[in-house]
């Protein structure tokens, strides 16, 4: 450690140990809407017509069983979207509005924090005060961005 008479008088120069705190802009709120509309339209639609049509005949026949009609929307759905959020961290509505995916260190999520993500999105869309909490926070965070430790960045394009 070099001493500090030495420092001051310009002998040594003292290197300092800066942390860089790598900066990010939280994804607007009408962004974010807008690639969730994109998204339902592109991926959750589709779903819903070949389940009901290709998968179970007749949206009839989907009616008299709900549970494997919902089972056969949500989970090629589930894997659709992890598929996204794990390899390219952005589903094609995020990427069309530069949105991006990070655990709250900036890094990539885990697999972990992306399948609480998803179930917990489901519940905070029914509690509408976990999407509403995006609106309060300062990061745009909501509840399923806090449960899963995660949220959604702007990226420059």
């Amino acid at each position: 450690m070099p001493r500090w008479r030495d420092v001051r008088h310009g002998k040594i120069e003292q290197k300092e140990a800066k942390k860089e705190i790598p900066s990010f802009v939280p994804a607007p709120l009408v962004n974010r809407v807008k690639s969730f509309i994109t998204d339902t339209f592109l991926l959750f639609m589709p779903l819903i017509y070949i389940s009901f049509y290709l998968v179970m005949g007749s949206r009839e026949e989907f009616a008299q069983d709900l549970l494997l009609g919902w089972a056969a929307i949500f989970v090629p759905h589930f894997l659709i979207i992890m598929g996204f959020w794990f390899f390219k961290s952005q589903t094609p509505g995020y990427k069309a509005h530069n949105i991006k995916l990070v655990a709250n260190n900036l890094q990539p999520p885990s697999v972990s924090q992306l399948i609480v993500r998803y179930f917990a999105f489901i519940l905070s869309a029914f509690m509408f005060a976990g999407l509403i909490l995006a609106v309060i926070r300062k990061d745009k965070r909501t509840l399923h961005d806090i449960i899963s430790g995660t949220m959604l960045i702007q990226i420059e394009t």
